[in-house]
């Protein structure tokens, strides 16, 4: 049996993504990407297309969104719930590592 290594990791936020960028990144098509912000569920909802540039912390959400919709079959809304209950518990467990009240 094979086994595949997968390695994942977030980028520093010292560069700002496209939108072209962000999609391609993501393995989605622009419209996607506008479709989830311009219903509040990516980014800021900033109706204003030119400047849009995206960080480390919204590709990471994008990709999450993604692949809730596509594994799971799920509605854009109920993915970007699971996707914000995922980044406040990842917020959680930052706190207690930092107030050392973990077992790590």
């Amino acid at each position: 049996m094979a086994y595949q290594h997968m390695v994942s990791g977030e980028l520093i936020d010292e560069a700002t993504l496209t939108l072209e960028d962000l999609a391609r990144a993501c393995s989605v098509e622009t419209d996607w990407v506008v479709e989830r912000i311009e219903s509040g569920l990516l980014a800021d909802g900033s109706p204003y297309v030119a400047s849009w540039r995206f960080t480390s912390r919204d590709l990471t959400r994008a990709r999450r969104l993604y692949r809730l919709e596509r594994d799971f079959e799920a509605a854009p809304e109920l993915a970007a719930l699971a996707t914000d209950l995922i980044e406040e518990n990842q917020r959680l467990w930052e706190r207690l590592r930092a107030a050392g009240l973990t077992a790590d």
